[in-house]
């Protein structure tokens, strides 16, 4: 008959057999030796272990663990294609900042650089203005002739005798008006040319002031 001290080792001995029995199903195995592993979670927070990820956890973070259970790297969880659009668009929208940023360090010297670049355009912009509104009016004019004209055959006359107007007037007419038409349009986009060239130059100008702090930082 076993002594009570014998029973207590025995006791003791099983329960540590009993824990390294646990460690050994609860860590990462492989079926090859030093191969890799993952460690994921799923929707219930109940954290697993196995060489490779189900289909259903793609999308999500995972760790990867040696043959011995410790961490040697970390995976991102997959993305989504609207995900990867965005991401692939920020990146391309920081790699055009980069490019602009270059671009006024080694063009401008000053900012006074900037504000007389921005001003040549500006006039530039101004005396395309002035001539398209010249144009415009002249146009306008003229549709005004032409449709004092039309008032005298039909069917604009009043008058019931009146002459059916001549193809060639109704032809000028109709040519002049979609011309007016054109012309304005183009005109206010002049208007908002400069609207938006002014804008780029400010942003350039304080875009500058700040790259020149961070370098003097």
């Amino acid at each position: 008959m076993l002594s009570r001290a014998t029973r207590s080792l025995l006791a003791v001995l099983l329960g540590a057999a009993a824990l390294l029995a646990a460690a050994a199903y609860a860590a990462p195995s492989s079926s090859k030796q030093g191969g890799i592993a993952y460690k994921w979670v799923d929707e219930q927070g109940v954290v697993h272990y196995g060489d490779h990820i189900p289909p259903q956890y793609a999308q999500q973070d995972r760790e990867v663990l040696n043959s011995q259970g410790v961490p040697v790297g970390h995976v991102e969880a997959a993305q989504t294609p609207e995900q990867t659009a965005a991401a692939a668009l920020k990146k391309a929208e920081v790699f055009k900042q980069r490019q602009h940023d270059s671009f006024l360090i080694s063009t401008y010297t000053s900012v006074k650089d900037i504000e007389a670049l921005r001003d040549v355009r500006l006039d530039q912009l101004q005396g395309q203005r002035t001539a398209a509104e010249q144009y415009v009016e002249s146009l306008r004019s003229r549709l005004g002739s032409l449709q004092l004209r039309a008032v005298s055959f039909q069917p604009y006359s009043a008058n019931p005798d009146a002459r059916r107007m001549p193809d060639d007037l109704a032809e000028n007419l109709v040519r002049t008006l979609n011309e007016v038409r054109v012309q304005s349009a183009a005109l206010a986009a002049k208007s908002e040319e400069e609207k938006t060239l002014r804008a780029q130059f400010d942003a350039d100008i304080q875009r500058y002031r700040e790259l020149h702090s961070i370098h003097e930082q």
